[in-house]
């Protein structure tokens, strides 16, 4: 027996549309990436306060929490602004 699936053709995107879906993944990307820098930021904190053993990272600019928790923020912000661009492009429901 042959099985034979059909697609039917979806809606053209236009490339005005097309920049903003690009921006909504890219939003949605970039938050888990937040709080896995945020996850740093604590367990560097708990490592300060000898709650676990020791950090990863034990020399350089990124053994300290502050520098995680700042990346966690940034990402954060720029995670929320290319959302609101990215929800520029749908249609407004009248």
């Amino acid at each position: 027996m042959v099985v034979r699936i059909r697609f039917g053709r979806g809606p053209r995107v236009g490339k005005r549309k097309k920049k903003y879906r690009i921006a909504a993944t890219f939003a949605a990307l970039l938050t888990p990436v937040a709080a896995m820098a945020a996850v740093l930021a604590i367990w560097g904190v708990a490592a300060d306060l000898d709650w676990t053993s020791s950090f990863a990272i034990r020399s350089g600019l990124f053994s300290h929490w502050q520098v995680w928790l700042g990346v966690a923020v940034l990402l954060q912000l720029c995670s929320r602004l290319l959302n609101r661009y990215g929800r520029r492009g749908e249609k407004v429901a009248t």
